[in-house]
């Protein structure tokens, strides 16, 4: 997640815990892993969050939040992902992919498969 949309995320009141920063080289596992723990909504560009997400059990507040977009210059890029996630409430118990026009939305399973 580039920097500046943390900055912008931060700046509109989210919580954000910042990987790159806060827990550097952790493998993608271990970082969804910490997300769960600690309900939260991880947002990445990194498809491999999706299908991992998909092997793990729903439970209260966390999600997955996955972009799939060509990166916007950087002065825009904090703009833009804080405006997408300002633009929905329910992105907990979901892996949700972010494309250009739309926003498609799978709820997490009830049971690991």
């Amino acid at each position: 997640m580039p920097g500046a949309a943390v900055e912008s995320l931060t700046n509109a009141g989210h919580d954000v815990e910042w990987v790159r920063l806060q827990a550097p080289g952790m493998v993608d596992s271990a970082v969804l892993a910490w997300a769960i723990r600690e309900n939260r909504v991880l947002l990445t560009f990194d498809k491999d969050f999706g299908n991992i997400a998909r092997t793990r059990p729903a439970s209260n507040g966390w999600g997955v939040v996955l972009f799939r977009l060509p990166m916007p210059a950087v002065a825009e890029v904090g703009q833009l992902i804080t405006g997408l996630i300002n633009s929905r409430d329910d992105w907990v118990g979901h892996v949700s992919v972010v494309e250009p026009g739309r926003i498609r939305m799978r709820a997490l399973a009830s049971q690991p498969r």
